[in-house]
């Protein structure tokens, strides 16, 4: 599996066999590509406050990967009321890589603003996560912790409503999208 961590709030302590350890804050972004195998474990890493987070797990698009850990800073990445790049299939490309034909874009909105996606890859869907506020996606109306599935389309429009907080995750329509967890320990 390809898994993808982003904490919303608070800290968390990433520790695998790989020899991985590390603390990922609200801010950053976490991937681990599981592959010919791995053991990991993530904890909440302040006794005093909460940490809440996404871990997204996706099917890779191949078998048999070493596997491997990166972990970065958003800060660059996601301007105010645009979406921003954190996740491609390519090493090379803004945010991490994985292995799978997958874009993971992250927005934050400020109330009555609006953006336009473009499909990167027709054969993807793209599932739209409202991580905090409200907002409307072609006209349909999403609040906090709402997901949407959208697919056979080219665009997206994405109007806040509220100040909002949104990912985007765009995966091949064959492919697994197995979890998405908004996780509070």
């Amino acid at each position: 599996m390809e898994i993808i961590s982003i904490p919303l709030s608070g800290d968390l302590a990433h520790k695998d066999s790989m020899g991985n350890g590390s603390i990922i804050k609200n801010g950053d972004i976490q991937v681990m590509s599981a592959g010919t195998g791995v053991t990991h474990s993530e904890m909440n890493a302040n006794a005093d406050q909460i940490v809440k987070f996404l871990q997204i797990w996706v099917q890779p698009n191949k078998a048999g990967v070493t596997p491997r850990y990166q972990q970065i800073s958003l800060a660059d990445l996601i301007g105010k009321n645009e979406f921003g790049q954190v996740l491609s299939p390519n090493a090379d490309d803004a945010g991490v890589w994985i292995h799978q034909d997958a874009w993971f874009h992250l927005g934050h909105f400020d109330d009555g603003n609006s953006s336009e996606y473009t499909l990167k890859n027709s054969d993807n869907g793209v599932y739209v996560s409202v991580i905090k506020g409200k907002i409307r996606v072609n006209n349909t109306i999403l609040d906090e912790r709402d997901g949407l599935d959208v697919w056979e389309v080219d665009t997206l429009n994405v109007q806040a409503d509220t100040d909002a907080e949104v990912l985007l995750i765009k995966v091949p329509m064959s492919c697994d999208l197995l979890s998405l967890m908004i996780t509070e320990c």
